[in-house]
């Protein structure tokens, strides 16, 4: 937000919890980085961060505001030497190989990704810890979320299958989609996602993957539960092992 041609109360808000960015985030445990997905926007939300290494990146899922930034990851790539690690369900790993198809050429000076398959239930080492998979209803697909010590992270949700919910029960901050107030055949809306909040019994709750029909953050909040806020760009989350 603000989406191109709308002049609504949100799109012309000063707040500017109100201005956001395509939905990634980014873990750091130390010294050390992993990025969650790469939209439109990773460059100018990567240049924002100040961060200069990266120990890899999850792709939740192959839709273009979460994969279409990868190209940007050819500066790490260079300073590490490495071929950047990108982890991914098959599928996915599938479509990146034939829509990046030149980082996988002998062609110079182009990033290069080194393609990790993953599946629900995995688990990716990062730092001390593990990111452990588990899977989310987007529409018609699975996708990739994951626990990451006290954190869940749930993006893209219609639907979470209930060995998900078993998994995720009990984290002390879940961050979860949702969409708008009435939901669409692919996303959450928003009473579904505070059920599911509930339902995992999080101590706090973060809301994210807005549209601009949600309405204003500070219009959204004072409606929230105890605990629950929508969630902005920048905003940074403790999280416990």
């Amino acid at each position: 937000m603000p989406v191109i041609g709308c002049d609504c109360a949100v799109c012309r808000s000063p707040d500017p919890r109100d201005t956001r960015l395509r939905t990634s985030a980014l873990l750091r445990e130390g010294e050390h980085n992993f990025m969650i997905d790469a939209g439109p926007d990773f460059r100018t939300q990567i240049l924002r961060s100040g961060i200069k290494t990266l120990a890899g990146v999850l792709i939740t899922h192959e839709h273009n505001d979460h994969v279409a930034g990868l190209d940007d990851l050819r500066p790490f790539c260079f300073s590490q030497g490495i071929d950047m690690p990108i982890y991914c369900l098959p599928r996915v790993a599938k479509e990146l190989r034939e829509r990046f198809s030149y980082s996988f050429s002998d062609y110079p000076g182009v990033p290069r990704f080194d393609i990790r398959e993953v599946d629900f239930g995995d688990r990716v080492p990062f730092a001390d810890g593990e990111l452990e998979l588990v899977e989310v209803i987007h529409g018609r697909i699975s996708i990739l979320g994951f626990r990451w010590y006290d954190l869940a992270y749930l993006t893209d949700v219609k639907e979470l299958p209930a060995r998900t919910r078993v998994h995720c029960k009990g984290v002390r901050t879940a961050v979860i989609s949702s969409l708008n107030r009435r939901g669409t055949h692919s996303h959450l809306s928003l009473d579904e996602s505070l059920a599911y909040l509930k339902e995992l019994e999080a101590e706090s709750g973060v809301l994210f993957h807005l549209s601009h029909r949600m309405g204003r953050v500070a219009e959204v909040n004072p409606e929230l539960p105890p605990g629950v806020e929508v969630g902005w760009d920048g905003m940074r989350i403790t999280v416990q092992g």
